[in-house]
């Protein structure tokens, strides 16, 4: 379930100054209250170029009954302070199987992609066309809400947001909308404002319609995620996401938020 995963994202491109920065994050999964998962994610933005890697996988009781991780990378271009992805790639490894899935993009459009081991072609799955691998973000680059202008980035219209997904397999639109403003504290890091969305999911293609979990989430009404920014940049990443279950809230928050803003280059002289 990519989408828990941390892909609840929307970027919005606009033309700023450049600016630099860097993310350490460490988060904690649970399920109604109990944990069940760890992750890291790592990012760092130059004046020219960004990268982003997470990591992830099941603990406590829920590793000793379905163990797993997965790791996901996503690299591009820093353009007129927009983030462009050029290249990404996701594994996920339970005890019965490993699957990789990477795309090249150009501009928004996938130009390849591939699943590794190719999954059977199962004919109650909505076919994804060329149309809707045009125009699209990887969900790791959709996890950064660019905010556009000179002002403080955590404002409600920063929120006022949508965006396309492509992950490979799956075609979806997410959209946001403004909550609340909220303060965190991290255990390590990070600690003050953050900007709390509500956020919509609608599947469009590569799925199967009588999935149980995405009738679910295409009818909930109540997941939130809170953004909190890079420092040095107009970035805004996920601190936490909730998602409402029948098992009770799903929630993803970070224990470790440490970010800064990293010096411009100088360029040499002789």
């Amino acid at each position: 379930m990519g989408l828990c995963a941390g892909a609840l994202v929307l970027t919005a491109l606009a033309p700023s100054a450049s600016a630099q920065g860097r993310l350490d994050a460490r988060y904690e999964a649970s399920l109604a209250g109990i944990p069940v998962g760890k992750g890291a994610w790592t990012i760092d933005i130059s004046e020219d170029s960004f990268s982003a890697s997470a990591s992830g996988g099941t603990s406590g009781l829920l590793k000793a009954f379905t163990g797993g991780s997965g790791t996901g990378a996503a690299q591009g271009r820093v353009v007129n302070g927009a983030l462009v992805s050029t290249n990404y790639a996701a594994s996920t490894t339970t005890s019965k199987k490993t699957e990789a899935i990477h795309m090249v993009l150009a501009n928004g459009n996938v130009k390849e992609y591939g699943i590794d081991p190719v999954p059977p072609v199962d004919p109650d799955r909505l076919p994804v066309t060329d149309a809707h691998r045009r125009g699209v973000y990887d969900p790791m680059t959709g996890a950064m809400l660019r905010v556009p202008g000179t002002a403080d980035p955590l404002t409600p219209e920063a929120c006022r947001a949508g965006a396309a997904i492509f992950d490979g397999r799956m075609r979806y639109d997410l959209t946001l909308d403004f909550k609340r403003m909220e303060t965190v504290r991290a255990e390590k890091g990070y600690q003050g404002p953050v900007l709390v969305c509500a956020v919509y999911f609608s599947p469009v293609a590569g799925y199967i319609p009588d999935r149980a979990v995405i009738k679910y989430l295409a009818a909930q009404r109540h997941i939130e995620i809170a953004f909190a920014p890079v420092a040095g940049t107009r970035i805004l990443v996920p601190f936490w996401m909730k998602i409402p279950t029948p098992l009770g809230p799903a929630m993803l928050e970070a224990t470790q938020f440490i970010t800064q803003a990293t010096p411009p280059r100088v360029a040499k002289t002789q």
